[in-house]
């Protein structure tokens, strides 16, 4: 999903799309402050997807809290986060994006991992549908 008012600096090559997901039932703060130029925090409400394009070298600071406080509770490389795409689905013949859920460990249950994986591939034919235009 492309970021409207803080897209990444255009001399920033090797950009890669993420998934995370808030498995808590607490608020989270999601930041990325290591890339110059660019300033990236959102919040994730307790079971939201947050999908977004960051460089490789990216980490996400994952605060966890109530209103008024929040400790940073996690640091995650980016590269954990990365969505891949699998060659073609059998089902249908389209391409289609795949979370790493091994290596997502704010992913707590079956249940999150197929929400993800569903989301992805709803996000991959929506970007299908666009490019044909």
């Amino acid at each position: 999903m492309a970021q409207i008012l803080d897209s990444l600096p255009p001399e920033q090559s090797g950009k890669i799309l993420c998934c995370y997901i808030n498995a808590t039932s607490k608020i989270q703060v999601a930041r990325i402050s290591n890339v110059p130029n660019w300033y990236f925090e959102r919040v994730i409400f307790p079971g939201q997807r947050l999908i977004f394009e960051a460089p490789k070298y990216a980490q996400m600071e994952i605060h966890t809290g109530m209103m008024a406080s929040a400790i940073l509770s996690d640091t995650i490389p980016c590269d954990r986060l990365r969505l891949t795409e699998t060659d073609e689905d059998e089902n249908d013949g389209n391409q289609t994006l795949a979370v790493d859920v091994d290596n997502n460990r704010d992913i707590s249950s079956e249940i999150h991992k197929q929400f993800a994986l569903l989301e992805a591939r709803t996000l991959a034919s929506y970007s299908t549908s666009y490019s044909k235009d």
